[in-house]
């Protein structure tokens, strides 16, 4: 769908679809504004609410305070963990504290959470495909005391020593490149042939969706932006499967880190946005993207999501 008419020699923005917002971000974003609304400023959040700084300066400004360490949290407070989930020990240490403890844990990566415990009850031990560091790795392994093994590429998968093999599960961070996980999983598969996997992949909807829309669209451009924090996974994973594509590619906070000359001589600009990044920047950069010269806008087709979750009890705001 054309929202501008190209004029001859015009520069065109080529808009992935879908790019931006997923259910999990949105809600996670609603249950540090709903707590906002219902209790007063300030709330706490353990850790950036989602990888974005823009959202996450948003939320400051409404009141949030982002920690780390739940010393930092006074008696009394109320808590919001991430969107990235956290570990049993954080969990015991909040509830411990006495907070009141809303979780905005991304229901997808909730999911394997459960799956982690319904099998550990089992005698499973796991290997967990994913970044080392990440906020989401750290809360799926630490769901368990031991018994988890992380892997980050095909070569740890050689050096994995599991205490038996006979019950042996994957499972993977939400946000990885699919192209990735998938062999790094034939390898876990290759080296352990009864590993059980998922029934359905760890992956989320939104990063599979966002990354087979940057398939279609990288060679069709000359140049791609990820609208896209540093932090975000799966942002980073959407600038890498271009440049992996052949097309070059660039990743930005927001329009203000546009460079000129990534422009120069390319007439077709794909722009997209990871899963925590608002469409706002999305706009600033097309703004940005006119001052450098003409530019129409088109939108590829691709697929509508319409997957919502719902906020947890005692956060619904009473309607006046």
């Amino acid at each position: 769908m054309s929202t501008d008419t190209p004029h001859e020699n015009e520069r065109e923005v080529v808009l992935a679809e879908p790019r931006g917002f997923c259910a999990g971000v949105d809600r996670a974003i609603d249950i540090v504004e709903h707590a906002i609304a219902k209790f007063g400023a300030p709330i706490y959040v353990r850790h950036e609410i989602v990888h974005n700084t823009f959202v996450v300066n948003d939320l400051k400004a409404k009141g949030a305070i982002f920690i780390e360490d739940l010393a930092e949290v006074p008696p009394g407070s109320t808590l919001v963990f991430s969107a990235h989930g956290v570990s049993k020990a954080v969990e015991r240490e909040a509830h411990a504290r006495g907070f009141d403890v809303f979780d905005a844990t991304c229901p997808l990566v909730t999911k394997v959470h459960v799956e982690v415990a319904k099998l550990a009850k089992e005698g499973y031990e796991f290997i967990m495909i994913g970044h080392k560091g990440h906020p989401e790795v750290e809360g799926t392994m630490g769901q368990l005391d031991h018994g988890i093994h992380l892997v980050e590429d095909e070569d740890d998968v050689a050096k994995v020593q599991p205490l038996q093999t006979e019950k042996l599960a994957v499972v993977t961070q939400t946000t990885l490149s699919v192209d990735d996980a998938a062999g790094i999983a034939a390898a876990v598969r290759a080296r352990f042939p009864k590993v059980r996997e998922p029934k359905q992949q760890d992956i989320c909807y939104a990063t599979q969706n966002r990354q087979d829309a940057i398939k279609i669209m990288a060679p069709q451009v000359d140049v791609v932006i990820v609208v896209g924090s540093p932090t975000s996974s799966n942002s980073n994973r959407l600038r890498e499967l271009a440049a992996r594509l052949g097309t070059p590619a660039y990743m930005v906070d927001s329009a203000d880190e546009l460079e000129p000359e990534w422009f120069e001589g390319r007439q077709r600009v794909g722009l997209t946005a990871g899963a925590s990044a608002p469409e706002v920047l999305v706009k600033g950069v097309i703004g940005r993207i006119r001052e450098l010269g003409g530019v129409s806008v088109r939108k590829m087709d691709g697929i509508q999501e319409t997957v919502k979750f719902p906020l947890p009890k005692g956060l619904k705001l009473t309607s006046s």
